[in-house]
């Protein structure tokens, strides 16, 4: 059998085993991830009254960027498991043993990386801030349909823990008639609102309460001292009540990264963030998914780096490992510095460069064993 034409079925299989396990393992981490968010997600959604239909969309809108997060981990850990089980089971000995290198061994393993990078790249580039700027959207509807649930006739609502809310009659020109309202959230005193009349108006930050021909009673706990005020007109803000405000600008996360690579000002004055973060998040956005390739290649070159043992390959596995979280430090390391200042973008380039040389580093000390072996003889003849 001709090694040229044994090696490249060698590559598919080997290629088909990584997807394999890839899947298998972004499953179980998505998974993990997912459970996480779902019931914080659970929490604040069934708790507002909000139906499962909502509760489905949200986590649904919030997987990609949990998928962008868990493909590069899931594609390091495929890489491991293949290759550990192809050397406990003789495999990679046997192709190593027809005179293939390490750096043709790891062409299967680079276009395995490269298709998870592409996976990285479309989530990064396009699904991660569409969904984030929907969800962004959905928020606001839902802290509108909150607002609406106020508007119920002769019903004691409780939108807020502490908060009461009352009111007798809406008039068909939408005007709501004898309000009560009881704000109690402050331990130390409770305020309680009744007006003849009220209207829900939109504000800026949300929709407000204005209250007409009414007055404010506030009962100060530690003393039992009740203050009583009138007024013509008061003012109440429901939305900071809900949901701490209307949707204040633009996320920067929600921008193309064409809009971020440009960093316009009209951008920077809507997100409310620097240029430098803009540049940043940019090419970050392009930089990252080479991460899920230098992290492949580095778990596969650790586990070829030194001799059979009988105890398996445990401590090329640790040392994977470590350079993997070493690479992270890097890629934490080099967003400090890019964020800090506009014109040092190009160190966000840096992380995924740096892992491939220690991965093409690991893989030259695989490929020549002895000269190691040899110092080592040297020194203790010496």
């Amino acid at each position: 059998m001709q090694p040229g034409a044994w090696v490249p079925k060698f590559d598919r299989y080997m290629l088909a085993q990584l997807m394999m396990l890839f899947g298998f393992f972004a499953l179980v981490l998505v998974s993990v991830y997912w459970v996480n968010r779902a019931v914080v997600l659970f929490d604040q959604l069934i708790g507002d009254g909000q139906s499962a239909t909502v509760f489905l969309e949200f986590t649904a809108l919030a997987l990609p960027n949990v998928i962008r997060l868990v493909l590069p981990v899931a594609g390091f850990a495929a890489t491991v498991y293949v290759v550990n089980r192809l050397i406990s089971e003789s495999e990679l000995v046997v192709v190593q043993s027809m005179g293939y290198s390490a750096y043709r061994l790891a062409r299967p393993v680079l276009m395995f990386g490269l298709i998870v990078a592409l996976l990285v790249s479309l989530l990064n580039h396009f699904l991660v801030p569409a969904s984030r700027a929907e969800l962004a959207d959905r928020k606001v509807e839902i802290a509108e349909d909150i607002t609406a649930r106020l508007l119920t006739e002769g019903q004691f609502l409780h939108p807020a823990n502490g908060i009461t809310f009352y009111i007798r009659e809406i008039s068909e020109l939408g005007e709501l008639q004898d309000v009560y309202l009881s704000d109690a959230r402050e331990p130390t005193r409770r305020t309680t609102y009744t007006a003849k009349r009220a209207l829900l108006v939109p504000g800026e930050d949300g929709p407000k309460l204005v209250m007409f021909d009414g007055m404010a009673q506030t009962l100060h706990r530690p003393d039992n001292r009740l203050f009583t005020t009138s007024f013509e007109d008061s003012v109440y803000d429901i939305a900071g009540l809900i949901t701490g405000g209307g949707r204040k600008g633009v996320k920067m996360e929600e921008l193309s990264t064409l809009a971020l690579l440009r960093a316009t000002p009209e951008d920077l004055s809507a997100t409310r963030r620097d240029r430098a973060e803009f540049l940043y998040e940019g090419h970050a956005r392009i930089s990252q998914p080479f991460l899920a390739v230098a992290g492949a290649l580095i778990g596969f070159a650790a586990l070829l780096v030194g001799g059979f043992s009988r105890f398996g390959v445990w401590r090329q596995i640790l040392l994977a490992i470590f350079l993997l979280i070493l690479l992270q430090l890097v890629d934490n390391a080099m967003a400090d510095i890019a964020r800090r200042d506009a014109a040092l973008w190009p160190v966000v380039y840096v992380p995924p460069l740096f892992g491939t040389l220690v991965a093409l580093a690991l893989m030259w000390i695989a490929t020549h064993p002895y000269r190691f072996r040899r110092r080592k003889l040297a020194g203790g003849a010496a």
